[in-house]
């Protein structure tokens, strides 16, 4: 009882930690920021205030126009990840099952994910036009291949002597699936799903920015080229937040699997 006490404090004072480190990157980002604009290295027409990009972030986040941009967003970033990240798990999973298919399609999806994904932008619009689908399954093609190889090194990680156990008492395949394999490839899945939110949320933004009729890319596109400066930098800090909020919830998920590492 103690040791579990000890391991939730341990987990506590990490989150607690996590956002010690979040806070204090901020201060100092936004004393530079001020800093810079109060000593005159930097002009106000190139970087706005802290304060009036702070300012704006909340006058944005109470407009229904951009609320709604943010709902069109949410949803492609949504859909896409909670297609791409079982897809990419599953087709891991199969492709390392056998030699054969794992010879052949391992250099492949390494291939494919070195090559940069906004090349093939304008082969889904001509496919799906300016659409949901568009957005949605461009953030799936941008996603998958960092599961696929994350799923390829959480194989790696699950223990030969496990299995030879599992299997020396009569376990079924789904027994090994969800007791031994489940386990112990969810931290290592855990950690990549933050790059595959990362992955994800970087291709649904330049699909809108690319082509879009709303959205928050299609919002950033539009006071990028306006040289509104206010409104860009107020949503890359929302965004950022946003970022922020994702990355510790899914670090709490992880010090929950904490103990299945071993």
């Amino acid at each position: 009882m103690s040791a579990d006490a000890s391991t939730r404090g341990a987990a506590a004072t990490r989150r607690a930690g996590g956002w010690a480190v979040w806070l204090g990157a901020l201060a100092v980002l936004f004393g530079t920021w001020q800093a810079a604009l109060s000593l005159g290295l930097l002009s106000p027409m190139l970087l706005p205030p802290a304060s009036a990009v702070l300012a704006t972030a909340w006058d944005l986040v109470r407009r229904p126009d951009f609320l709604g941009d943010v709902g069109v967003t949410l949803a492609e970033v949504a859909v896409a990840f909670l297609v791409a990240v079982p897809l990419g798990i599953a087709l891991g999973v199969a492709i390392s099952e056998s030699d054969y298919w794992s010879r052949v399609l391992r250099p492949i999806v390494f291939l494919v994910f070195s090559i940069p994904k906004t090349i093939f932008l304008p082969m889904f619009i001509l496919a799906f036009g300016i659409t949901f689908a568009q957005k949605v399954g461009f953030g799936v093609f941008s996603t998958v291949f960092i599961v696929l190889i994350s799923t390829f090194s959480a194989l790696e990680s699950v223990k030969g002597d496990h299995v030879r156990v599992a299997r020396a008492y009569g376990a079924t395949r789904r027994q090994i699936a969800l007791r031994v394999y489940l386990p112990s490839m969810a931290p290592v899945l855990l950690e990549a799903v933050r790059l595959a939110m990362i992955f994800n949320v970087t291709g649904i933004l330049l699909a809108e920015m690319y082509a879009a009729r709303a959205g928050l890319g299609q919002a950033v596109a539009t006071w990028g080229q306006n040289y509104m400066l206010r409104e860009l930098l107020a949503g890359i800090l929302l965004i950022a937040a946003a970022a922020i909020l994702f990355t510790e919830a899914v670090r709490w998920l992880e010090a929950r699997c904490e103990h299945w590492r071993t």
